[in-house]
C-alpha cells in the first residue's frame, strides 16, 4: 500500500508535467510622440466652379377634399303680388220656404239712463 500511493504520485506529476502550456508574450507598450506646435494658416483657395442645376421634382400627391361650406344667408323678400281679377256673381238661391205656424217675439227696447 504504502507504494500503491507512491506511484500514483508519481505518475499524476508527469501526466500533468507532460500537458503543453501556453506561454505568456508580453508587448512592450509603444509611446505615442507628441505633436509639435500648429504651423501658420495655408492661402486661401480659389472658389470651385459652379455646380449644374438639379432636376424638376415629382409632382406631388393629389390634396384632400375640402370642408362643405356654411348656410348662405336669408334672400331678399320679394315684391308684393298684383291685385287678382274680380269674382264672378253666384248662382241665385233657391226659393225659401214659409215659416208656418212660427210666431217671432221682439222685444221692446230697454230705457235710456
Amino acid at each position: 500500500m504504502k507504494y500503491s500511493l507512491l506511484v500514483v504520485a508519481v505518475l499524476a506529476a508527469l501526466a500533468l508535467g507532460a500537458c503543453q502550456k501556453p506561454s505568456v508574450v508580453v508587448v512592450p507598450a509603444t509611446t505615442a510622440a507628441a505633436p509639435g506646435p500648429a504651423g501658420a494658416p495655408g492661402a486661401t483657395g480659389e472658389a470651385g466652379a459652379a455646380g449644374t442645376a438639379g432636376s424638376s421634382g415629382a409632382t406631388g400627391a393629389k390634396g384632400d377634399s375640402g370642408a362643405t361650406g356654411s348656410m348662405g344667408a336669408d334672400g331678399a323678400k320679394g315684391d308684393s303680388g298684383a291685385t287678382g281679377a274680380a269674382g264672378a256673381d253666384g248662382a241665385k238661391g233657391a226659393k225659401g220656404t214659409t215659416g208656418g205656424d212660427t210666431v217671432v217675439i221682439v222685444p221692446a227696447p230697454a230705457e235710456q239712463k
